[in-house]
């Protein structure tokens, strides 16, 4: 058997998938050294991290997914790969750079990439049609934020919010698990010890109930 010709379709979704990669990375690394206070780490997470980020999202129950500091899209595009056809995901980023990179490169209607700060969530997911989201993913440092803007984020997420969705962040450090933890109604943790370096996981879970008893003081 002729072995398959380079210029083959076959051959194609490789070539693609390594441009892409390599587009990525020079793109990430331009991110790093031009802001390194908003870029948490030289390199992407890993495959594990972001595995273990996503796996307690009900998808069935997800119409709207809001990401936090995408980047270059290491966890946009597999969040895409795991939302419902009906669903939505909005990308929330202050590096123009990123926002150009992903509007370039991710052709879905699904997704739609802002450039602004997630302290306006909320009036970012009214202007897109939704009155609240299911889930929230955050890649942001929020070591390098000031005390106040780290916090006004996690309260405006915790509003944004439907009740029974939840705040996800991956961090080095334990900064936004313990502003998680101090707003939201209950926490898991977890640990990506396959990342570089490894990642502190949390996710900030809205109850019901509570939501409930928040609205009525």
């Amino acid at each position: 058997m002729n072995p398959t010709p380079l210029n083959s379709p076959a051959k194609a979704p490789a070539r693609s998938g390594l441009l892409r990669f390599l587009r990525s990375a020079s793109i990430f690394l331009r991110g790093f050294i031009e802001h390194p206070a908003m870029v948490a780490s030289v390199v992407p997470s890993s495959q594990a991290t972001i595995d273990a980020m996503l796996a307690k999202v009900d998808w069935s129950r997800c119409r709207l997914f809001v990401e936090y500091g995408p980047g270059v899209g290491t966890f946009t595009t597999r969040i895409l790969d795991l939302l419902p056809p009906e669903g939505r995901l909005i990308a929330i980023d202050t590096n123009p750079r990123f926002i150009e990179f992903l509007k370039r490169t991710i052709d879905d209607p699904r997704f739609e990439a802002v450039l602004g700060s997630a302290a306006d969530v909320e009036s970012i997911v009214r202007e897109a049609g939704h009155a609240r989201a299911d889930y929230v993913i955050s890649g942001l440092p929020f070591t390098a934020l000031p005390e106040d803007v780290a916090r006004g984020i996690v309260d405006a997420t915790y509003r944004v919010l439907r009740d029974g969705g939840a705040f996800m962040t991956y961090q080095f450090l334990p900064t936004a698990r313990d502003l998680t933890e101090a707003r939201f109604d209950r926490t898991d943790r977890g640990l990506a010890m396959w990342n570089i370096p490894p990642c502190l996981l949390a996710w900030g879970w809205k109850d019901e109930a509570a939501a409930l008893r928040e609205a009525a003081e």
